[in-house]
């Protein structure tokens, strides 16, 4: 199989198959040298619609499927961790110990969480290599794409990208492995940031986030510029890892023979495939 992919999701939604589906397409169409390994889900069959679908699908791709059920696994310690953080990390790191056991007979070279819902255990992120993705460009602001974006627009950031991370005890704080950027001010942006401020000449920014939530122009830009990024950046990732053009070794990420703080960036990579109509969702 030569470079060996172990693939995480929770398969809860279409955005989950579509990743998975780019990166078997990149495989099949010998763009990616590698090999999908498994794909573990953390979901079983009759736990929601969507999953299942996602748990067909990899079944059609023939791919192995590993599949432990989180909602069933010891749902009494799960509940009581919804109100003590010590409890949740307790059953976080029972799960993931399951899970490790689980795969024990696979020896990936890197793991991919795309979709996958649950937070990692500390063990578990010491002793797998697991990237992941995140909204932001390195340095950018943390938490959920929806917080990335009003992070942004309330510091009038000139610029906003996407970059997938080393999975690290720290949330979402591993180094970055790669990365792209685009800019969030110039002509297609204008209108929706001078519309915004004249808004805030009466309104506070917390009013129109109450008030537009995710139907406001300029954060709805914001999304579609970085969103489309998100499939690509993931498949030439992958890809620079399987032609050993970035590696992870103890924990750092590697370019060729030098330590990278800020990870490898795949600019270019990114606009052409853009530009050639690759990988839209």
């Amino acid at each position: 199989m030569g470079y060996r992919i172990g693939w995480f999701s929770t398969g809860r939604d279409k955005a989950a198959r579509d990743l998975l589906t780019a990166i078997y397409e990149a495989i099949r169409k010998d763009e990616i040298k590698a090999g999908l390994s498994f794909v573990f889900c953390n979901r079983v069959f009759g736990e929601s619609e969507e999953s299942d679908i996602f748990l067909r699908m990899v079944e059609d791709y023939g791919i192995n499927l590993i599949s432990c059920s989180s909602k069933a696994f010891r749902p009494g310690i799960r509940k009581k961790g919804r109100r003590d953080p010590e409890a949740l990390v307790k059953w976080r790191t029972e799960y993931h110990d399951e899970v490790e056991r689980t795969l024990a007979g696979y020896a990936p070279d890197l793991n991919v969480l795309a979709g996958y819902m649950l937070i990692a255990s500390s063990k578990m992120c010491e002793r797998l290599d697991m990237i992941n993705l995140h909204p932001a460009e390195p340095g950018g602001p943390s938490g959920t794409w929806q917080e990335v974006i009003w992070k942004l627009i309330g510091s009038n950031a000139a610029s906003s990208g996407v970059m997938i991370h080393l999975v690290t005890r720290e949330l979402d704080g591993g180094p970055s492995v790669t990365y792209c950027t685009f800019p969030i001010q110039g002509p297609a942006f204008h209108t929706l940031w001078d519309d915004l401020h004249r808004r805030l000449e009466t309104k506070g920014l917390g009013e129109i986030i109450d008030g537009d939530g995710e139907r406001n122009g300029l954060f709805m830009e914001i999304r579609k510029h970085g969103f489309m990024r998100e499939m690509p950046l993931l498949v030439q990732t992958i890809k620079a890892f399987a032609d050993g053009r970035v590696r992870i070794e103890d924990k750092k990420i590697w370019v060729g023979d030098e330590v990278v703080k800020d990870g490898l960036c795949l600019n270019k990579e990114i606009e052409n495939r853009l530009d050639a109509g690759k990988d839209f969702r």
